[in-house]
């Protein structure tokens, strides 16, 4: 389930058995997904996956230190992959 305001501010809802340790996975907006990436990687952030079609979209995805899954999107790339 997504909700989206008035102000472009998304939160996705997903309920999935298995999916992480502690169940939750969070989904940041970026303006660039594939720059962001290329950036993060350049500052040492270790991803699970790089940007690639995924069920929920297009992105890249890793684990914080708290076994959550953080998952990066950009509106172009949602739309285009």
């Amino acid at each position: 389930m997504a909700l989206q305001d008035g102000e472009g501010y998304a939160i996705f809802l997903e309920e999935r058995p298995g999916v992480a340790p502690n169940g939750i996975a969070l989904w940041f907006q970026v303006g660039d997904v594939d720059k962001t990436f290329a950036e993060w990687t350049a500052r040492g952030v270790v991803f699970a996956h790089g940007p690639q079609k995924n069920f929920w979209g297009y992105g890249p995805e890793l684990v914080d230190p708290d076994g959550y899954i953080v998952r990066l999107w950009d509106e172009r790339t949602m739309k285009e992959k």
